[in-house]
Formats: C-alpha cells, structure tokens, sequence
C-alpha cells in the first residue's frame, strides 16, 4: 500500500499561553500558510523541517531546517511551503519594550534578510524555541530574553554599551537563590529582595557571577540532583525535590550540563565512590 500523499497531513498550530509579552507556537503547513501580513512584536522562528518560504523586504526567503529567522516588527510578510513536503516551525513573538529594556535606549536591532545561520542567534533563541509543551519559568524567560536582545545587537552590529554593575545586589540574588533553589522563583521577588530591576540584575548577575540568575539558579538544582543520586533517591525523586517540573526536565538540563544523562553519570560517579 503507497503512503499518502505529503499533502494530504492536515496542517496545524499549536500555542503555548503568552506570559508577559511573549507568545510561542508550533505550526505544520503545506502550501499557502499565511497571507501578507505584519506584527507590532519581534517575530523568531526556526524551521524544523522542509523548506519555509516567505516574502519580506521586496524579496523571496527561503528558511532551511535549523536556520533562525528574525523578522522585525512591523516588516510585512507572507508564508508558504517551499516545496510539496510542506514545512514546521516554532516561533517566538516578542514585544520590543521587553528588549528594549535591556538595549537601554539603543536603536532596535534589525536583521538583514530575516532568516541567518549564526551560531549566537541560534543559541540565543534556543530557549525562547523550545516545544511549546514546555512551560518557561519567570527566571527562565527573562534570562533568555538578555541573550536574545544581547545576540541581536551584537550581530546587528551595535555598539556596546560600557560594563557597569550593582555588585551588592548580584550578591543578594545570589543568596537569595540559595535559598530558594528549590521552588520556582518569580521576578518580583527576587527585586524584592534584591532592590534592582530584573533587567539590571540580570546584567549585574552575569558581569560578576559570569552566567545567568536563571542558569546559578539551575546548576544548584543539579547539585542538589547529585547528592541525592548518590545516597539513592531515584531520578524522578530527586527531580521533584530539587525543583525541576518533572524528571525529563531535569534529564535535559542535567545532560545539557555534564554531558551525561544521569542514570549513566550515576554509573560512573558510583562506581568511583565504591572503588
């Protein structure tokens, strides 16, 4: 029996719920997806599979598995598939004032062509990019949306701005993550806590700890993830008790770290404290 035709799949999106100014969806389509049409937000996707075709800036883009596109706001558009297999993508809708409280008053970075293969827009919008599944926490967003407006502006082209900081209160944050690395952390109480707005303690975090508020606040979690692997809990247990959503949560970012998923960092690290 011959399989269907590519065409004969029903197109589809799927979204995730918009959380303060952001609002990711996954689609599948073939032929014509959308019509001319524009955006007040950031628009960034990346094709997952086929050929993404749009029409934007007098021109005809064509976006490839793994390419990042960036289309700027208010920049008419179309889309459609490249090819008969048809295509799917996610993409992330951005409100500029959410970027432009890290640029500080730069002029809003513009992409040239709206779709790039740059490795630091890629990791940038890795977050932003994830399945739709996937519930971002408030750490988690804001962190990566410094990246993306950092990412953007350095290729972009921008000057930088020089490195100023608060380094008292990176040091609270940083305590107060300690603290409450086990529970989610929302934005408002770590300014609280902290007395610095989220966006210039994101900046001061990483100008005196080197990473994220987000990224400090996982890696405590995997400490924690560890310690409990080696006096035995289960993954899914120490998952919980660390913080993390669930087990797969914790697998992801605990093989995103060390490069091992942890039953088999279990294997290892045991063995070594049994010899």
């Amino acid at each position: 029996m011959n399989p269907p035709a590519p065409h004969s799949r029903p197109d589809w999106l799927r979204r995730a719920d918009p959380i303060d100014g952001v609002e990711r969806i996954e689609a599948w389509f073939h032929g014509k997806a959308y019509g001319m049409h524009r955006h007040d937000t950031y628009a960034i996707g990346r094709t997952l599979t086929g050929v993404q075709s749009f029409s934007y800036r007098r021109g005809q883009r064509n976006s490839l598995p793994g390419n990042t596109m960036v289309l700027h706001p208010d920049e008419a558009h179309d889309g459609q598939a490249g090819t008969a297999e048809g295509f799917q993508y996610r993409m992330s809708y951005v409100e500029p004032a959410l970027l432009q409280e890290v640029l500080g008053g730069r002029a809003l970075p513009f992409i040239e062509g709206g779709v790039t293969t740059d490795p630091r827009l890629a990791a940038a919008t890795a977050t932003l990019l994830q399945h739709v599944g996937h519930t971002l926490e408030p750490l988690e967003q804001s962190d990566a949306l410094a990246e993306l407006a950092h990412a953007l502006a350095a290729v972009a082209g921008l000057p930088a701005r020089r490195p100023t900081g608060d380094f008292l209160a990176a040091r609270r944050a940083r305590e107060y993550l300690h603290a409450h690395c086990a529970r989610v952390v929302t934005l408002d109480e770590l300014e609280v806590a902290t007395g610095r707005d989220r966006w210039s303690l994101s900046h001061d975090f990483r100008t005196f700890y080197g990473t994220s508020p987000y990224r400090y606040l996982t890696m405590r979690r995997l400490d924690a993830v560890r310690r409990m692997l080696l006096a035995g809990s289960s993954l899914a247990d120490a998952a919980a008790a660390a913080g993390f959503a669930d087990q797969s949560h914790m697998t992801r970012h605990f093989t995103k770290t060390f490069g091992l998923a942890p039953g088999r960092w279990l294997q290892v690290a045991g063995a070594v404290r049994r010899g």
